[in-house]
């Protein structure tokens, strides 16, 4: 009986690793063999009480470069690897939509052009609106 209860805490032990992990979103892959991953967590204001968001932001890295912008991914603390990068991936939890913003894909076809601001569509409507 208590041959089986030790191999089990030992087994226990192995699946159990002593870094601290996290879970985030991969909000950036642009890097070779690099992924930034944003890690929100809920703190209580210490005089106020009220609940609010942080964001941190982790470089990790990923040796297979299988990442994409949006997936859900769990990360490990490890050695340093480079002056940022004190993570890496464990595994992807969650497959992302993969959807490049559209300011990204315009900026990358053409740096010139730059998508309409809110204040030249406001003077647009405006000029719109006299001639009626």
């Amino acid at each position: 009986m208590t041959q089986q209860t030790a191999k089990t805490t030992d087994a226990g032990k192995a699946q159990k690793s002593r870094h601290q992990q996290k879970v985030g979103t991969v909000v950036s892959n642009k890097m070779n063999k690099t992924i930034v991953v944003a890690v929100e967590s809920l703190k209580k204001h210490r005089i106020y009480k009220r609940t609010y968001k942080q964001t941190k932001r982790f470089q990790a890295h990923d040796e297979e470069n299988t990442c994409q912008v949006g997936d859900v991914v769990r990360i490990e603390e490890t050695r340093p690897l480079s002056k940022m990068k004190r993570w890496r991936l464990v595994e992807i939890l969650k497959r992302g939509s993969g959807i490049v913003p559209v300011e990204e894909v315009l900026s990358e076809a053409d740096p010139d052009l730059t998508p309409a601001t809110s204040a030249e569509t406001d003077v647009e409507e405006t000029e719109e609106e006299e001639t009626e």
